[in-house]
């Protein structure tokens, strides 16, 4: 018997439902105003690159204006074919070929390795101007953004396109602070690792184990998913990172304080402990913050490229970023300061700089200068100009004295600075070679450099993932192969193999038993 009527009522409620629309693109109800945000973009009707679409209502009006551009490469295949490939102007980098679909038409591929010669996409993110040492996030300069804001107020930027107003900004930064505790069962991941477990193979694990605490909110296609996953992602990388050194060390896991800033709770927990107060140095602090945004975003790396890659897939944001921390990982690309500290270890003294300038003058001497001149830019590193400013004044705020290391870095950027040979080829010290020194200063372990560099990162492998879902052209990354093995061979029955070598055969003996 319903004696409460809960079933009657119960029909009539259902009876009276709307249907409801089965859009994947619903704006989802939240409190956060940076859903909409998240929404606007998504899956928009047109890419960046398609100018031929109309995106608003004037675009006719414009293009009667606008002189058109019908500017196209002519490529001449061997059999005589011609292809006309548009040409896709650029907002301050190289121009661009557009090749999609040349390969279904022609089946012929571009052979470049290492994507050298490739844009794989567009990006208004950052833009690197190489031959005239310049860096730019969303149109600013990254010494601009070092002068006068903070990691931050940059992340603001670089997730969203413009510079947060006073609320947006408090909201962001609560946001983050919100969100940097890990979950308490967390910490039993951490202790399956052996104590002199390496920092960024801890990082290459818990970043993407995650997915695993928050499997509810991971569909991309969800406004709303999408903002936590963003924010969980920038606001615990501090944690983890501090988490990763504390397991390497031994030491009890720190927990991060609202009151302090990011950089500051981050210094905070890699070096505070139960047993005693620990303040933070504001020029530390300063220092880390200048630090992470220097690394914040580079264009189109490994790394970054790495995490797009596995963005294409749908994969989750976590396991995105998981794999730009093991990319990164490598020492051609996240391990460039650290190699400076190597090779200062390598000169020794003062009095050895003369002799291993030479080294490094001498084309057929094996020895490398590392931290001088930079693959990208041609001219003054600009990341070099704000961290060789915030390098001497850590320098001169903690006063360390009796430091060989530090010394001899600081002569050899005075010398190289003055000598003709690296003045007239631009090898001036880049970022790598003051990030090295700052990090070393600081008391940063060697092994945590490349951390470090990870957690500055994080939200520009973010903000490259978000740009990326957004374009509604984007395809799943599938690149093709120059293939160099055999074309055709028929199945050899193991008694009829031969070896290619028939020393091989002497050379092989019989399993037998293991005396």
């Amino acid at each position: 018997m319903d004696f409460w009527g809960i079933e009657e009522m119960e029909k009539i409620k259902e009876a009276s439902k709307q249907p409801e629309k089965k859009d994947p693109l619903a704006v989802p109800q939240s409190p956060s105003p940076f859903v909409n945000k998240f929404q606007e973009k998504f899956r928009r009707r047109y890419s960046k690159v398609d100018t031929e679409l109309k995106l608003d209502a004037n675009e006719d009006k414009k293009e009667a204006e606008a002189p058109k551009k019908n500017q196209v490469a002519k490529l001449t295949l061997p059999d005589g074919t011609v292809y006309e490939l548009p040409v896709l102007e650029s907002h301050g980098g190289p121009a661009g070929i557009d090749v999609r679909g040349f390969y279904s038409k022609s089946k012929y591929t571009l052979y470049d390795p290492g994507f050298t010669s490739t844009a794989s996409c567009w990006s208004e993110i950052t833009l690197i101007d190489g031959p005239n040492g310049r860096l730019t996030h969303r149109g600013y300069s990254i010494e601009d953004l070092c002068d006068n804001s903070d990691f931050m107020e940059l992340s603001y930027l670089l997730i969203y396109g413009d510079l947060p107003t006073s609320a947006e900004r408090e909201h962001h930064v609560g946001m983050i602070k919100n969100n940097m505790m890990v979950h308490q069962k967390f910490h039993q991941y951490f202790s399956g690792f052996l104590v002199n477990a390496h920092p960024m193979a801890i990082m290459c694990s818990v970043v993407g184990a995650l997915a695993s605490f928050f499997h509810d909110s991971l569909n991309i296609r969800d406004a709303e998913s999408r903002v936590m996953c963003v924010y969980r992602l920038i606001a615990k990388m501090p944690t983890l990172a501090a988490m990763a050194y504390k397991t390497a060390v031994g030491q009890p896991v720190m927990y991060p304080k609202k009151k302090l800033s990011y950089a500051a709770n981050f210094i905070y927990m890699l070096f505070a402990t139960p047993s005693e107060d620990y303040e933070v140095n504001p020029v530390v602090a300063e220092a880390m913050d200048k630090f992470l945004m220097l690394h914040a975003d580079h264009g189109q790396n490994a790394s970054t490229s790495t995490v797009r890659i596995a963005g294409s897939s749908q994969a989750n944001p976590y396991a995105c970023i998981a794999s730009g921390v093991c990319s990164l990982w490598g020492p051609a690309h996240g391990g460039a300061n650290e190699a400076v500290l190597i090779m200062l270890e390598e000169i020794g003294s003062v009095e050895n700089i003369p002799k291993f300038l030479a080294k490094a003058k001498d084309k057929k001497d094996p020895f490398r200068l590392m931290g001088f001149g930079h693959r990208v830019y041609k001219n003054y590193d600009p990341r070099a100009r704000v961290m060789r400013k915030m390098c001497h004044k850590l320098l001169n705020e903690l006063k360390i004295e009796n430091e060989p290391l530090l010394d001899l870095a600081m002569e050899l950027e005075r010398i190289a600075l003055n000598d003709d040979y690296f003045v007239k080829r631009k090898l001036f010290p880049n970022v790598d070679f003051y990030s090295g020194i700052v990090l070393k200063a600081m008391g940063i372990p060697r092994s945590m450099f490349t951390v470090l560099f990870s957690l500055g990162r994080t939200v520009g492998w973010i903000s490259q993932w978000k740009e990326m879902i957004e374009d509604p052209k984007q395809r799943i990354g599938r690149p093709r192969q120059l293939y160099l093995g055999k074309s055709h061979q028929t199945y050899i029955p193991m008694d009829q193999r031969v070896s290619q070598k028939e020393d091989d055969v002497s050379d092989l003996k019989a399993p037998g038993k293991v005396e």
